[in-house]
């Protein structure tokens, strides 16, 4: 009979695993905390410590269910600290004459797992049926397309699915409310404290073994407030669909200065993580909606970024990996600022989106998208210094996510393949969406001048630099008009504004301090060695 060894990773901690839920009496379950994957990039220390110890408390659960565990801490001292040889090295300590594991989240692992299918030790590996969708269902869907529009295979979800549906009518009578989420911060606004988690022994040492091994990555375990167990994932989701809700919808683009959460239900780590699943969240969105405690509007803006937007994703990643990481179709070459480490910047916007960042390893959709994301994006960042970033310090970053929401989305290196034009904007959008700049040196009302608003010129600069390349775009074709109209002196006036100041901007080679420099390669460093130039798409 044979023996498997079944590896379970950090992003894989549900009970019915598909190969958790095959598991023959005589497997044994491998959980593996190892430096390589904490180290690739620099995961922020909160990131590092959910993984640790939800890992740990995964493994008790299991234990408590009968199953044969063998947990590799990160100080063992037989630990090989790379996932595979360790996977492989308890193999044979077990007398396994197979390993299985289920789809992992990044292509390298995915790459790494393949070439090993056919050992003297075999891999087998099994698809993750934990999303409403598999990488071969939207390649089905995508095949034949000549656009892939999230809208699109938004609704054919919400059919397949039968979430927020009547019959074959969307509930509400509209597909999409985006219209209505859309308004600003408001200083009357108070917003719903999150629920404060309980640290047991297994937490308490999980975090002080991540911060004793990682001391010179971002940030501090005193803030750390994240979902480590099953349980306390469900008060979260309890407490989103109770107070945040019916809320979220309207302010889910707004901005506050001094409230990094507002009514956004910060789940998607514990869902990545597989704390909590994607049916049960929108389930319980939806039942919200039926009881008549929460607008349409709000709730099909939340069960869309599910639904639509986290299964589109996916779906894009795996269907166009590897090619899809070395894209850089607008030419960029610019290191990341060094401020992104640290926050030491005086663009208010970008201080308090990157300090919160530090503090909680969180920013909401709109931070990403349009103050860090849109800051890169006009200082021409290359993408693979923004990935890793983005990759780093995020408790809810895997690549599968966050590869093509940065690349493509944030960064429109891959053509238009997600977004029809990039999201790039002055700063007039922050003044309309945030509270920053009344705490700012520089006024978003200035076009040049000392207290311009950086966002101002830099956004002309760059639809400027990349006409060529996007004035064609028929989405782009008011804003270039209203460049090209304007005076030849005010555009030289505003050239100059913004080269002056991306010349004095400081850039970071690698991981900026130089605490985050020592030993580590970029993750695409990382994949190239393990990955060849082929685009499986």
């Amino acid at each position: 009979m044979s023996k498997p060894l079944l590896l379970v990773l950090g992003d894989q901690l549900t009970l019915t695993l598909p190969t958790l839920r095959e598991a023959p009496s005589n497997a044994v379950v491998a959980m593996c905390e190892v430096a390589e994957e904490a180290r690739y990039v620099p995961h922020h220390l909160h990131k590092i410590g959910l993984f640790m110890a939800a890992m740990r408390h995964f493994a008790d659960a299991l234990r408590d269910k009968g199953y044969t565990v063998h947990y590799s801490r990160i100080n063992d001292g037989d630990n090989t600290q790379s996932l595979i040889e360790e996977a492989e090295r308890l193999a044979k300590q077990y007398g396994c004459d197979e390993i299985r594991v289920t789809r992992p989240g990044e292509w390298r692992l995915w790459n790494d797992m393949q070439q090993r299918q056919h050992n003297a030790l075999p891999w087998q590996l099994w698809e993750d049926d934990r999303f409403f969708t598999t990488p071969d269902d939207f390649s089905r869907w995508a095949e034949g397309r000549k656009q892939l529009r999230l809208e699109y295979f938004y609704r054919e979800q919400r059919k397949r699915t039968g979430l927020l549906m009547e019959g074959d009518t969307p509930s509400g009578g509209q597909w999409n409310y985006d219209h209505d989420n859309r308004e600003p911060i408001d200083a009357s606004l108070s917003f719903p404290a999150l629920p404060n988690h309980g640290q047991d022994d297994v937490t308490k040492a999980a975090l002080k073994d991540a911060a004793d091994h990682f001391a010179d990555h971002m940030g501090t375990m005193e803030t750390f407030n994240l979902p480590v167990t099953r349980r306390q994932a469900l008060v979260d989701l309890n407490h989103f669909i109770e107070h945040g809700l019916a809320d979220f919808g309207r302010y889910q683009d707004a901005i506050s200065d001094r409230e990094p959460f507002l009514y956004h239900s910060r789940l998607s780590a514990a869902m990545n993580i597989g704390l909590l699943s994607p049916m049960e969240v929108c389930d319980a969105a939806e039942a919200h909606y039926h009881a008549g405690k929460a607008p349409i509007n709000a709730v099909e803006g939340f069960i869309r970024q599910i639904l639509g937007w986290r299964e589109y994703v996916r779906g894009l990643y795996w269907t166009h990996m590897p090619g899809y990481k070395q894209e850089n179709q607008l030419g960029f070459t610019r290191e990341l600022p060094a401020f992104y480490w640290d926050a030491n910047t005086d663009m208010r916007c970008l201080q308090r989106a990157i300090q919160m960042t530090i503090d909680n390893s969180y920013a909401h959709h709109i931070q990403r998208l349009m103050v860090t994301g849109n800051f890169a994006l006009l200082c021409g960042v290359k993408p693979e210094a923004l990935c890793d970033w983005y990759l780093a310090v995020y408790a809810d970053a895997c690549e599968w996510v966050e590869l093509p929401n940065t690349l493509g989305m944030v960064l429109h290196a891959d053509g238009g393949l997600m977004g029809s034009k990039p999201y790039c904007a002055s700063g007039k959008y922050i003044d309309k969406m945030s509270d920053h700049c009344q705490h700012c040196r520089y006024s978003p009302k200035q076009m040049t001048g000392p207290k311009a608003c950086p966002f101002n010129s830099l956004y002309w600069h760059f639809l400027e630099t990349n006409a060529e390349r996007l004035n064609r775009n028929p989405r782009m074709k008011l804003i270039y008009g209203s460049l090209g109209r304007m005076k030849e002196e005010k555009r030289e006036a505003i050239r100059q504004q913004a080269e002056q100041f991306l010349a004095k901007l400081p850039t970071s080679k690698g991981y900026g301090q130089p605490a985050h420099t020592k030993g580590y390669a970029s993750a695409a460093q990382h994949a190239s060695s393990t990955s060849n130039s082929e685009n499986r798409s």
